[in-house]
């Protein structure tokens, strides 16, 4: 896996956020086990409910693509001077679709990345208990 690729699919995604209210434009890249790439950016709402995560964006669109399987996930947030980790909502649908050792790299406006899996950023899943089942 080419971590590179992977941000810098990430960095364009997040060229495609609606963040008018925010500013906070997000970018993620969902590398798919047969080695494609998908995309998705945070789309805001005046309803701020209403609002799809970067992460959610390119999972849920995988998904609706028939893709089931995940190798890492790129999140890049362009204004934002630290590294931008994926929210809670997100951290629990990452996880409804991967195992705990999923990698998962972010970053902010300097482009130096964090890198974790899931089961670091979203301990004591339940699923995982249920699949080990």
């Amino acid at each position: 896996m080419n971590k590179d690729i992977l941000f810098s699919e990430a960095e364009k995604a997040a060229n495609y956020s609606y963040s008018p209210y925010s500013k906070f434009r997000v970018g993620a890249a969902l590398l798919c086990a047969d080695g494609e790439i998908i995309t998705g950016a945070n789309i805001e709402n005046r309803s701020f409910g209403l609002t799809n995560c970067a992460e959610r964006s390119a999972i849920f669109t995988a998904l609706s693509k028939g893709k089931k399987e995940f190798k890492a996930l790129a999140i890049h947030c362009p204004d934002a001077d630290y590294p931008v980790s994926p929210c809670g909502a997100c951290r629990q649908v990452i996880s409804e679709f991967t195992e705990s050792d999923f990698p998962i790299f972010f970053s902010g406006n300097d482009k130096n990345y964090t890198e974790s899996t899931i089961g670091e950023l979203f301990p004591y899943n339940a699923l995982d208990e249920l699949r080990d089942q």
